[in-house]
This record gives structure tokens, sequence and C-alpha cells, in this order.
């Protein structure tokens, strides 16, 4: 008897609040990072109506003027219409920031300090972090989110392009996926709620999202005539962005991950520097994950770290397969402490994380990307791993 279920994963726009908060984080840390590649960065930005709020704690030697990377970041997501409420160049924008915490910098510092066990660098906080893989999509990604995130992006190619000028910056996509016995094997549902302009009917989105973007990017043989096409089902969606809806940084960690197909410790990504686990972790456990998937070590792993602040070295590492593996979990784990390093200095080294390279992650994931400035994705460990088995 086979193992039939459904399961969905959303994505969002650029436009959307709180990508717009997140987008702005990360253009503060390219700045930084840019000018000052040692930069401490942890930025925060909130966005409602007519106002950005930039606030969080930064110690750089960069010269930086939010207003205008503010301005810039918001003018490239598109909020530059006569309509926009939330408009790149009259929005009001405060800044709010102070240095890091002496007492978190010493944890930091790779140096001694009173009551620091040991002179090396130290985790930026305490906390856990999953990386994930799968060989059910090329990317090594579950299909789900990686379909939302096609969506998502096709969206916003055909609006920037302005091929149909009626688009506006806000959007979000869902996609859901029938498996059985693990494996994609059909599309239940689409979900797409695109922000517009007043003068288009809902007639016409539905067809031409329909036809211009499920049709374009998701895979065909997936799409059956039992697939259920829901767009904008409120029927309107004129008012949109922060002028709708208040924006956040880091309130859409899964939509930044995987789709909620593998955990999540809870910690955002945007707007954080490397000595960040959060972030930096995040991204090793990727590395790690989707390098024991390509070595064809496993069908699915997922890796969990856990961090003391001012520690170097993880208080844990974890590693699960969910009885996919070809040899034992307990020889892909110690496989993989032979072959990568989890001190917090090493991760930024292995993965050379010390760039502006942030704004590249921000939108539709962070995670199964093509861009070799992307240094998680590439699976450059595969022949260690195996050796090291």
């Amino acid at each position: 008897m086979s193992n039939r279920y459904i399961f969905s994963s959303e994505s969002v726009g650029e436009g959307h609040p709180d990508k717009v908060a997140d987008t702005i984080s990360d253009a503060v840390l390219d700045a930084c990072l840019a000018q000052d590649k040692f930069s401490r960065v942890a930025c925060e930005t909130y966005v409602k109506s007519n106002i950005a709020i930039v606030g969080g704690e930064i110690t750089t030697k960069a010269k930086l003027d939010f207003v205008a990377i503010t301005r810039k970041a918001i003018r490239e997501i598109g909020y530059v219409n006569d309509d926009d409420v939330f408009h790149a160049d009259k929005v009001f924008v405060n800044v709010i920031v102070t240095q890091q915490s002496p007492d978190i910098a010493q944890g930091v510092d790779a140096k001694k300090a009173k009551g620091k066990k040991t002179a090396k660098q130290g985790a930026g906080d305490q906390g856990l972090m999953f990386g994930y893989a799968s060989n059910e999509t090329s990317e090594l990604m579950p299909a789900p989110i990686m379909f939302a995130h096609r969506l998502g992006r096709e969206l916003t190619k055909i609006r920037k392009s302005g091929k149909a000028p009626w688009l506006r910056p806000d959007a979000k996509s869902q996609v859901s996926v029938i498996y059985e016995n693990g494996k994609p094997v059909a599309i239940s549902n689409v979900v797409i709620s695109t922000q517009h302009a007043e003068d288009v009917e809902h007639a016409e989105i539905e067809k031409f999202c329909i036809e211009n973007v499920v049709k374009k990017v998701l895979p065909a043989r997936l799409l059956t005539n039992k697939t259920e096409f829901l767009i904008n089902p409120t029927g309107r969606f004129v008012i949109g962005g922060p002028q709708g809806d208040t924006g956040l940084t880091g309130r859409k960690i899964i939509v930044d991950t995987y789709g909620g197909m593998g955990r999540h410790g809870g910690g955002a990504f945007s707007g954080k520097d490397p000595t960040k686990v959060d972030r930096s972790a995040a991204y090793m456990g990727r590395w790690v994950a989707k390098n024991v998937v390509a070595a064809k070590l496993a069908a699915k792993c997922e890796v969990q770290f856990a961090y003391a602040i001012g520690h170097p070295d993880p208080v844990s590492v974890h590693v699960e397969t969910f009885g996919t593996a070809t040899v034992s979990d307990a020889k892909i784990i110690r496989a993989v402490n032979k072959v990568f390093s989890f001190q917090p200095s090493d991760i930024i080294d292995q993965l050379n994380l010390r760039r502006p390279i942030y704004g590249k992650t921000t939108n539709y994931g962070h995670f199964g990307k093509s861009d070799k400035d992307l240094t998680w994705e590439a699976t450059n460990k595969v022949e260690a791993l195996l050796k090291a088995i």
C-alpha cells in the first residue's frame, strides 16, 4: 500500500512587507561589508505605511548613508508608482542604530577576556541551526518550496519587464504537492496572490497568471486536470505592501529555508553578519546536507548544530537521514565531523562569508540557487565524504 500525502509550501515576492524589511536590512549589511569586511551587523527594519525604521547594533569602519541605502532598496523592489503610499522617494526613514554590546563582542572576538574559557572566536549567540537537502529536485531541495519560488520569480520578472503594467510588487505564492512513497507525483493546488492596479479585471489577472506564470514554470507532468488554481482568491488586491500590512525583518524564516520540510531553529538570517551563527551555521548546515545527498549517502539529510554564546565549538552535531541512508547514520556523522569544521571562524573561512553577497540571498530562498557567490550550494566535498566513510 502506497504512502500518499500532500505537502504545501509558500513563497513571497520582493514587495511583500516582510521582504521589504529583509531587503533593507541585507542592503545595510552589504554596504558595511563592502567597506569593512569585519563589520559586526545586526540590522532590523520595520516598515508601515510611508515609514521605514532601520535599527539595530552595528560596529563598523564603514561610512553609511542609511537613508540613501533604504531608498535605493525600495526603488529596486519597485515601489515607484504614482499611487504607491510606500514610495522610494517619499518614505520617511528613521534610523536608530547603536554599536554592538561589548559584552557580546568579547565573546565573539578571537582573544582572551575575563570569564571567557578560550581565546578563540566564539559564537555570537546560543541557539540551534538546521541544514537540509533532498534528492527530489535538481537543486537538491524540497519540491514544494522550489515550485513556489519559481512562481514568485516569474511574476517579478514579468513585472519588472513592463509586460504586465498592472502588476504591483506585493505577491505571494503557494504550491501543494502530492507525494507517493516520498516522491512528488502531482500538484494538487496552486495559489497566487498578486497586488495589482485598480483598473484591471480579476478575470484578466487569473488567466494571465495561469497561462503565463503557472504553466510556464511548473512541471507540466505534475499539473493534471484535477489541479486547482486559486488566483487572487479574495477577488481584489489593490492595497498591498507596507501600506496594507506591517513588515518586519526576519518574519519569513520558513520561506527563507525549506518551506517547512526540514526543521528550523528559529533564528532569522537577514541583516546579520556571518559571526552570527543563526545565519552562518544555517548556511553551513545546508552545505553539509547537500554534499551528503550529492554523494548519494542518503536521499534526504538534515543536519543540526547547537552553540553557546562565546564558545567556539558546537555543543552538538547531529545528522538525520530519515531512513534513506545507504550507510549508517553513525558513519555519516563521523565522516561529516572529519571533513568539516564547525567552529564559527572556520565556517566563515570555509564558505568565504565576509563579502557583500547577502542581497543575493534575500528573496526566493537562501538555498537552492545556482550562484557561485553562494558557496554553501557547492557540492565540492562529495569526494572527501566518500573517502571518509
